[in-house]
C-alpha cells in the first residue's frame, strides 16, 4: 500500500565539494519523498538527517561504525527506537544517512552516470536501511534493489544495477 507520510529531512553540508552541486539537496529530498511514497510504513511525524560529507569523514564513520578503513558511498544509521511519536512531541527520529562526495563524485564519473541519478540512488538506499530493508542475503539484496529501481523509474532515472555491481 502507497504511504502518504513524508519524513522531514534535514541536511547538513559539512564538506565543500557538495557546494559545487547546487541541485544536490533537491535530488535528495525528491529521492526521500519517491521512496517514502513507495514503501508500506509507518512514516507519519518521523525525521531523517542526510549529512553530505567528504572521504576522510566516511572513512571514520565507516571504520567506527563497520570496521572497515576506507571511504563508502552512503551509510546509514537507523535511530535504535521505533517507538511511536508522542502527540504534539518531536518527530519520531528514523535515523541518520551519511553521503561522501569525492565517493559518489568518481562513482558517477566511472559510471558515466549523471551525478543527481547516482546521487538520488544513494539516498533512497539509505533511506531503505533507515526503514529496515537490507542486502545481507541474495533474497534481502533482490527484494531491495526491486524497490530501488522501482522508485527510481518513477524520478526517471534508469535502472542503476544494469549498469554496476550492488551498492555494499
Amino acid at each position: 500500500m502507497p504511504n502518504a507520510s513524508i519524513p522531514i529531512t534535514e541536511i547538513l553540508v559539512t564538506a565543500d565539494g557538495w557546494r559545487d552541486e547546487p541541485g544536490a539537496e533537491t535530488a535528495i529530498e525528491r529521492a526521500i519523498a519517491a521512496a517514502a511514497a513507495g514503501v508500506d510504513a509507518d512514516l507519519a511525524d518521523t525525521e531523517i538527517a542526510v549529512m553530505l560529507t567528504d572521504d576522510s569523514t566516511m572513512r571514520t564513520l565507516n571504520l567506527d561504525w563497520r570496521g572497515i578503513d576506507k571511504p563508502t558511498n552512503v551509510l546509514s544509521f537507523p535511530a535504535e527506537t521505533k517507538a511511536a511519536p508522542r502527540k504534539g512531541g518531536p518527530p519520531r527520529m528514523l535515523g541518520d544517512i551519511a553521503i561522501a562526495y569525492e565517493t559518489v563524485r568518481r562513482e558517477a564519473d566511472d559510471a558515466h552516470t549523471p551525478f543527481d541519478h547516482h546521487l538520488s540512488h544513494l539516498a533512497v538506499h539509505g533511506f531503505l536501511h533507515l526503514i529496515g530493508y537490507d542486502h545481507e542475503t541474495d533474497e534481502e539484496a533482490e527484494a531491495m534493489e526491486a524497490l530501488e529501481r522501482e522508485v527510481l523509474a518513477q524520478l526517471g532515472i534508469p535502472d542503476p544495477y544494469g549498469m554496476r555491481e550492488r551498492i555494499n
